[in-house]
Order: structure tokens, then sequence, then C-alpha cells
């Protein structure tokens, strides 16, 4: 095992900051399964300023500046979200995803949410195998409505 699978799979999990909000892009642009409407510099940095913690990102100990998965974990005083859990194709099944889950978790018991959801497209499988063997389940009593809000 070279130095750099080593550090890669045991990755830096850290808080994003507003100057990696182009490298994040370009990450859910290879890695992550559709967009949303705030898949953009505005809102990444909109989320950013709300809560400068919740955007974990995972780098290489070797190179901080390289982006190797995210994961958003939203509070908002009363339920515990999770949003753009991604991984970079090249670096998946090294446990990248499992950290980013795992820092996520942690967050939201500190902050003491009691329960996680998380936002995953009814057609992505390769999804809903990471989020089932997390321990996650859908819930096929609720349906996601959604409104666009003028800008």
């Amino acid at each position: 095992m070279t130095d750099q699978t080593a550090a890669i799979e045991k990755p830096v999990l850290r808080p994003a900051t507003p100057d990696e909000i182009p490298a994040v892009l370009a990450l859910w642009a290879r890695a992550a399964k559709g967009t949303s409407i705030t898949d953009d510099e505005a809102g990444v940095a909109a989320l950013l300023a709300r809560d400068p913690e919740c955007l974990i990102v995972a780098t290489p100990a070797e190179d901080p500046a390289v982006i190797l998965g995210t994961v958003i974990a939203g509070w908002d005083g009363w339920r515990c979200h999770l949003y753009r859990l991604a991984v970079d194709p090249g670096h998946r099944r090294r446990g990248i995803g499992a950290a980013l889950l795992a820092a996520a978790e942690e967050r939201f018991a500190a902050l003491g949410g009691r329960r996680a959801d998380a936002m995953v497209l009814d057609d992505n499988a390769l999804g809903h195998r990471t989020w089932q063997s997390a321990g996650y389940h859908p819930e096929p009593q609720w349906s996601r409505w959604v409104k666009p809000l003028p800008a």
C-alpha cells in the first residue's frame, strides 16, 4: 500500500471554506447524481454563510487542496438533514463516504439531533445501496413537495 492510498483511506474531514466552492461544485458535477437549483456558487456561499460547519469535506492528508468527498450536514434546530454525499469516482470503495457520514452524525449528536434524513433520488441505485448499508431506509409514506422561489 502506498502512502497516498493510506492517507486516502483515512481522509482529513473538516468544514469546507468559501474559497473551495469551485472545487466542491466540480466534485458534485463529477460524482453526484442529479443537480439542485442551489448547486451554484451563490447557493453554496449562502449555505456556508448560514452555517460555516455544515459542509464537510474529505481531503487527503498530504494535499488538503484536493477534495475527495463531501456531505452537507444541515441542522435547522429541529431536524438533521443530509445532502450531497458525494465521493470522487476514482476514490470510491475506500471508506470515504462512511467517514463523511460518521462525521455528519457526530455533528448532529453534538447539536442535539435525534434523527437524520437524507435526500436520495429515486433512480439512484448506487445511492440507495450506500444509504442502506449505513443504516438508513426510505419512508414510503412521505413525498417531497417543492416550489422554486423567485430569485
